[in-house]
């Protein structure tokens, strides 16, 4: 193979017109996000994964398993854990099983918020991506996404 072969440089443009959809959806989702209700996508990601846990077996998460539902290093996560934790939007407890574990709850303050930022939320990224699906190279990832959300489980 050389860096002149076709099927690296098809791999290139398609990864590189990823990141285009990634990067677009991503600062549409963010300005709506922060007019609106003063969230960054990640905190509002944080929230949401975090709003899905329960009280049932396996129903909170690790902050590894966190971090990687929120694609943050640890470090980032406990950071921003700590900042919304600060703003009321969330709260951290013990395990009552393993006193060494540590859980993270959003609060009620977290949920209302969160109730009002998923409307924003989806409607920003519907906006993005029919924005995209103009662009005939952004187009086939558009249908993709769409595609996964048609195949996904209700």
């Amino acid at each position: 193979m050389t860096a002149r072969d076709p099927a690296l440089t098809a791999l290139a443009q398609g990864w590189s017109a990823l990141a285009l959809l990634h990067g677009r959806i991503e600062t549409h989702v963010e300005r709506a996000l922060q007019a609106g209700h003063d969230l960054s996508v990640r905190e509002y990601s944080l929230l949401d994964v975090l709003s899905r846990q329960h009280d049932g077996e396996g129903g909170h998460l690790q902050m590894k398993q966190v971090a990687d539902a929120v694609v943050l290093s640890q470090s980032a996560t406990t950071r921003l854990v700590t900042r919304l934790e600060d703003r009321g939007l969330l709260e951290r407890y013990l395990c009552p099983t393993d006193r060494r574990g540590i859980y993270t709850n959003v609060t009620e303050t977290g949920l209302k918020l969160l109730a009002q930022a998923r409307p924003t939320n989806d409607d920003a990224l519907r906006e993005a991506l029919d924005e995209a699906a103009k662009n005939p190279d952004l187009a086939p990832l558009v249908r993709a996404v769409e595609s996964l959300h048609a195949t996904a489980p209700a």
